[in-house]
Protein backbone atom coordinates (compact mmCIF):
# COMPACT_ATOMS: atom_id res chain seq x y z
CA UNK A 1 0.00 0.00 0.00
CA UNK A 2 1.39 3.66 -1.14
CA UNK A 3 2.00 5.24 2.28
CA UNK A 4 3.77 8.21 1.72
CA UNK A 5 6.61 7.11 3.31
CA UNK A 6 9.74 6.12 1.55
CA UNK A 7 12.39 3.69 1.90
CA UNK A 8 10.04 0.58 2.35
CA UNK A 9 11.52 -2.96 2.12
CA UNK A 10 10.08 -6.07 1.86
CA UNK A 11 10.30 -6.07 6.43
CA UNK A 12 9.28 -2.91 6.92
CA UNK A 13 6.52 -2.96 9.16
CA UNK A 14 3.03 -1.57 8.96
CA UNK A 15 1.50 0.36 11.54
CA UNK A 16 -2.51 0.46 10.85
CA UNK A 17 -4.10 2.97 12.96
CA UNK A 18 -6.84 5.58 13.63
CA UNK A 19 -6.21 9.01 15.36
CA UNK A 20 -9.03 8.25 17.57
CA UNK A 21 -6.79 5.68 19.67
CA UNK A 22 -4.54 7.62 22.24
CA UNK A 23 -2.33 4.66 22.12
CA UNK A 24 -1.85 4.78 18.05
CA UNK A 25 -0.75 8.60 18.93
CA UNK A 26 1.65 7.01 21.39
CA UNK A 27 3.10 4.90 19.06
CA UNK A 28 3.81 7.32 16.67
CA UNK A 29 5.87 9.48 18.63
CA UNK A 30 8.02 6.12 19.41
CA UNK A 31 8.39 5.01 15.97
CA UNK A 32 10.78 7.68 14.30
CA UNK A 33 13.32 6.23 17.11
CA UNK A 34 12.71 2.51 16.23
CA UNK A 35 13.01 3.44 12.79
CA UNK A 36 16.43 4.99 13.21
CA UNK A 37 17.80 1.50 15.00
CA UNK A 38 16.47 -0.68 12.34
CA UNK A 39 17.15 1.44 9.49
CA UNK A 40 13.77 1.03 7.93
CA UNK A 41 10.41 3.25 7.79
CA UNK A 42 7.37 1.65 8.93
CA UNK A 43 4.39 2.05 6.37
CA UNK A 44 1.44 4.17 7.89
CA UNK A 45 -1.98 2.31 6.64
CA UNK A 46 -5.21 3.98 8.11
CA UNK A 47 -8.20 2.23 8.85
CA UNK A 48 -11.57 2.94 10.72
CA UNK A 49 -11.29 1.43 14.10
CA UNK A 50 -15.62 1.84 14.42
CA UNK A 51 -15.01 -0.03 11.27
CA UNK A 52 -12.85 -2.77 12.75
CA UNK A 53 -15.07 -2.89 16.16
CA UNK A 54 -18.18 -3.67 14.16
CA UNK A 55 -16.43 -6.23 11.91
CA UNK A 56 -15.33 -8.28 15.23
CA UNK A 57 -17.91 -7.34 17.84
CA UNK A 58 -15.03 -5.17 19.72
CA UNK A 59 -15.47 -2.72 21.36
CA UNK A 60 -13.54 0.51 22.69
CA UNK A 61 -11.46 0.24 26.13
CA UNK A 62 -13.36 3.01 27.46
CA UNK A 63 -15.98 0.48 27.66
CA UNK A 64 -14.35 -2.61 28.25
CA UNK A 65 -12.97 -1.64 31.14
CA UNK A 66 -16.03 -0.17 32.59
CA UNK A 67 -16.67 -1.91 35.94
CA UNK A 68 -13.33 -4.55 35.94
CA UNK A 69 -11.46 -3.10 39.22
CA UNK A 70 -7.96 -2.35 38.94
CA UNK A 71 -7.42 -3.12 35.13
CA UNK A 72 -7.99 0.49 34.22
CA UNK A 73 -5.36 1.37 36.99
CA UNK A 74 -3.04 -1.10 35.57
CA UNK A 75 -3.05 0.21 32.07
CA UNK A 76 -2.35 3.76 33.22
CA UNK A 77 1.05 2.68 34.81
CA UNK A 78 1.85 0.56 31.97
CA UNK A 79 1.39 3.61 29.66
CA UNK A 80 3.52 5.52 32.14
CA UNK A 81 5.74 2.55 31.80
CA UNK A 82 5.71 3.39 27.69
CA UNK A 83 6.37 7.29 27.64
CA UNK A 84 9.31 6.47 29.82
CA UNK A 85 10.83 3.89 27.97
CA UNK A 86 10.48 5.86 24.47
CA UNK A 87 10.70 8.72 25.83
CA UNK A 88 7.64 10.57 24.76
CA UNK A 89 5.28 13.04 25.79
CA UNK A 90 1.94 11.44 27.29
CA UNK A 91 -1.38 12.26 25.47
CA UNK A 92 -3.87 15.08 26.57
CA UNK A 93 -7.00 13.37 27.17
CA UNK A 94 -9.61 14.78 24.74
CA UNK A 95 -12.42 16.43 26.47
CA UNK A 96 -14.96 15.58 23.63
CA UNK A 97 -13.72 11.97 23.56
CA UNK A 98 -15.16 9.46 21.57
CA UNK A 99 -14.62 11.70 18.53
CA UNK A 100 -15.80 10.22 15.12
CA UNK A 101 -13.06 9.87 12.84
CA UNK A 102 -14.29 8.67 9.68
CA UNK A 103 -13.45 11.98 8.39
CA UNK A 104 -10.07 12.35 9.16
CA UNK A 105 -9.99 8.90 8.51
CA UNK A 106 -10.97 9.34 4.74
CA UNK A 107 -9.05 12.59 4.52
CA UNK A 108 -5.87 10.46 5.44
CA UNK A 109 -6.31 8.80 2.30
CA UNK A 110 -6.54 12.20 0.60
CA UNK A 111 -3.30 13.01 1.95
CA UNK A 112 -1.23 10.17 0.49
CA UNK A 113 -3.01 11.33 -2.73
CA UNK A 114 -1.78 14.55 -2.30
CA UNK A 115 1.46 13.87 -1.31
CA UNK A 116 1.24 15.33 2.37
CA UNK A 117 0.54 12.08 4.04
CA UNK A 118 2.88 13.03 6.99
CA UNK A 119 2.21 16.43 7.55
CA UNK A 120 -1.03 15.49 8.10
CA UNK A 121 -0.12 12.37 10.10
CA UNK A 122 1.91 14.45 12.41
CA UNK A 123 -1.16 17.54 12.57
CA UNK A 124 -4.18 15.02 13.21
CA UNK A 125 -2.95 13.31 16.05
CA UNK A 126 -1.57 16.65 17.20
CA UNK A 127 -4.99 17.86 17.41
CA UNK A 128 -6.55 14.89 18.93
CA UNK A 129 -4.00 14.42 21.40
CA UNK A 130 -1.56 17.25 22.14
CA UNK A 131 -3.85 20.22 22.03
CA UNK A 132 -7.13 18.13 22.27
CA UNK A 133 -9.98 20.16 19.98
CA UNK A 134 -13.06 18.10 18.70
CA UNK A 135 -11.75 17.12 15.23
CA UNK A 136 -15.19 15.60 14.20
CA UNK A 137 -16.87 19.38 13.88
CA UNK A 138 -15.85 19.82 10.16
CA UNK A 139 -14.82 23.54 10.59
CA UNK A 140 -12.78 22.60 13.76
CA UNK A 141 -10.85 20.39 12.06
CA UNK A 142 -10.30 22.55 8.84
CA UNK A 143 -9.08 25.65 11.16
CA UNK A 144 -6.73 23.40 12.72
CA UNK A 145 -5.76 21.63 10.36
CA UNK A 146 -5.00 25.14 8.20
CA UNK A 147 -2.96 26.02 11.37
CA UNK A 148 -1.04 23.04 10.88
CA UNK A 149 -0.07 24.57 7.20
CA UNK A 150 -1.92 22.10 5.30
CA UNK A 151 -4.86 23.12 2.51
CA UNK A 152 -7.96 21.50 4.49
CA UNK A 153 -10.44 22.52 2.47
CA UNK A 154 -8.84 20.97 -0.78
CA UNK A 155 -8.19 17.76 1.49
CA UNK A 156 -11.69 17.85 2.73
CA UNK A 157 -13.36 17.93 -0.88
CA UNK A 158 -10.52 15.16 -1.92
CA UNK A 159 -11.76 12.68 1.42
CA UNK A 160 -15.52 12.53 -0.03
CA UNK A 161 -14.63 10.87 -3.64
CA UNK A 162 -15.76 7.61 -3.96
CA UNK A 163 -11.60 6.60 -4.77
CA UNK A 164 -11.25 7.80 -1.38
CA UNK A 165 -13.96 6.18 0.78
CA UNK A 166 -13.03 2.90 -1.05
CA UNK A 167 -9.91 3.04 -0.49
CA UNK A 168 -10.23 3.49 3.65
CA UNK A 169 -12.80 0.49 3.22
CA UNK A 170 -10.67 -1.60 1.39
CA UNK A 171 -7.52 -1.14 3.87
CA UNK A 172 -10.19 -1.77 7.02
CA UNK A 173 -11.24 -5.05 5.53
CA UNK A 174 -7.87 -6.17 5.16
CA UNK A 175 -6.74 -5.44 8.11
CA UNK A 176 -10.05 -7.62 9.42
CA UNK A 177 -9.10 -10.60 7.67
CA UNK A 178 -5.67 -10.37 8.89
CA UNK A 179 -6.49 -10.91 11.99
CA UNK A 180 -6.87 -7.23 13.15
CA UNK A 181 -9.55 -6.20 15.96
CA UNK A 182 -8.35 -2.53 17.00
CA UNK A 183 -5.19 0.14 16.74
CA UNK A 184 -2.86 0.26 17.04
CA UNK A 185 -2.33 -2.90 15.06
CA UNK A 186 1.44 -3.88 13.85
CA UNK A 187 2.38 -6.11 11.04
CA UNK A 188 5.72 -7.52 10.37
CA UNK A 189 5.19 -9.66 7.65
CA UNK A 190 2.24 -11.88 8.15
CA UNK A 191 2.97 -11.88 11.99
CA UNK A 192 0.51 -9.30 13.82
CA UNK A 193 1.02 -7.41 17.03
CA UNK A 194 -1.29 -5.29 18.66
CA UNK A 195 -1.03 -2.49 21.00
CA UNK A 196 1.85 -0.08 21.83
CA UNK A 197 3.40 -2.32 24.37
CA UNK A 198 4.27 -4.64 21.42
CA UNK A 199 6.33 -2.26 19.48
CA UNK A 200 9.78 -3.93 21.18
CA UNK A 201 8.55 -7.47 19.77
CA UNK A 202 8.15 -5.78 16.75
CA UNK A 203 11.62 -4.04 16.39
CA UNK A 204 12.96 -7.16 17.12
CA UNK A 205 11.48 -9.34 14.60
CA UNK A 206 12.23 -6.72 11.75
CA UNK A 207 16.16 -6.82 13.16
CA UNK A 208 15.56 -11.01 13.28
CA UNK A 209 14.54 -11.12 9.00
Amino acid sequence: MTSGRTNLTRTAPQFLFDFGSPNAYLSHLAIPAIEQRIGVKFEYVPILLGGIFKSTNNKSPAETLAGVKNKREFQQVETERFVKRFQVPPYVMNPFFPVNTLNLMRTAIAAQLEGVFEKYVDAAFHHMWREPKKMDDPEVAAKALASSGLDAQKLFARAGEPEVKGKLIKNTEEAVARGAFGSPTFFVGDEMFFGKEQLREVEEMVLEK
